[in-house]
């Protein structure tokens, strides 16, 4: 019988959504305000993109969803901390956050600081504590290690680091793809690493290339898309400022090589991804429904 990919998806998007919830320290556990923060920041919003990879790329190899909880959750806290502290008056001074006021507007940015701070710790508390996690005990290091590279200044954190440098200035195409690999490729790419750890030894190593290609072009694509959207898309569906990218001067796709080139990149990398998994079994089509997803949403 074929699986029915959107049941599935919303099934794993709810699985994270109750992961988080879990984890997730109380609000009314003291210091109550920066759990409340933290909570508020996480919970009832965004695409989980990434928690969908995880599960995704387990899938692909035969992991039960139940056993990557954790990694789901994990990788979520990373990319929510890393938009608290993008939104912040000191980098990106944004107002608005999946529909609703970013963290330090709804609270104060001290409160944000510590909140991202805190998220990034349980992240890798969770790895490390899950009973339920796949993998043995070096798998498990290696989705640390995987996580940490992914968030720090070879990946997520050094990619903000040149977005905040690039402001002003025109980059090449090299240059911006560079950036983006790590801002947001990075984490992306850990995602789906992170779930096909979960399979351990039994992973075919070409399986697991393949993924990581796949992964590769995903992670620009996804990029190149928030691009477009930031010309193309309507604040009430983005749930952030439209045309805020413009407006800082920060160089983005779609300025350097022109709306429908930049469209035409971002399909070319969603058919290489494609290309990828083209020998990985039926247990990969989730995969290809969320590269779709991510070429083609409207938020």
């Amino acid at each position: 019988m074929p699986v029915d990919e959107g049941l599935l998806i919303e099934q794993w998007r709810a699985r994270a959504e109750t992961a988080l919830a879990r984890w997730l320290p109380s609000a009314a556990t003291l210091p109550d305000r920066l759990h409340e923060a933290m909570r508020y920041s996480t919970l009832g919003g965004g695409k989980r993109i990434r928690p969908l990879l995880v599960y995704a790329a387990g899938h692909a190899l035969d992991v039960a969803a139940e056993q990557l909880d954790g990694a789901a959750a994990a990788v979520e806290l990373i990319h929510v901390y890393s938009l608290i502290h993008d939104d912040l008056p000191a980098m990106d001074d944004d107002e608005l956050r999946r529909g609703k006021p970013t963290c330090h507007r709804a609270f104060d940015e001290a409160t944000a600081i510590l909140a991202g701070d805190a998220m990034q710790a349980l992240a890798f508390h969770i790895i490390a504590a899950d009973p339920t996690l796949a993998g043995s005990a070096d798998a498990r290091l290696r989705m640390i290690d995987t996580l940490a590279q992914a968030a720090g200044s070879r990946g997520m954190a050094g990619g903000q680091a040149i977005d905040l440098d690039a402001v002003g200035r025109e980059l090449s195409l090299a240059e911006l793809e560079n950036m983006h690999i790590h801002k947001t490729g990075a984490l992306i790419r850990a995602s789906v690493r992170m779930g096909a750890l979960g399979a351990g030894d039994a992973a075919a190593p070409e399986a697991i290339e393949r993924l990581d290609h796949y992964a590769k072009c995903i992670g620009l694509a996804f990029q190149i898309r928030d691009d477009i959207l930031d010309v193309e898309g309507e604040t009430e569906t983005l749930g952030k400022t439209r045309g805020a990218d413009l407006a800082r001067g920060k160089p983005t796709f779609p300025s350097l090589l022109g709306l429908s080139e930049a469209k035409e990149r971002a399909h070319g990398l969603y058919q290489d991804a494609l290309d990828a998994l083209a020998p990985l079994p039926a247990s990969a089509e989730p995969l290809r429904w969320i590269a779709g997803f991510i070429v083609n949403r409207i938020h």
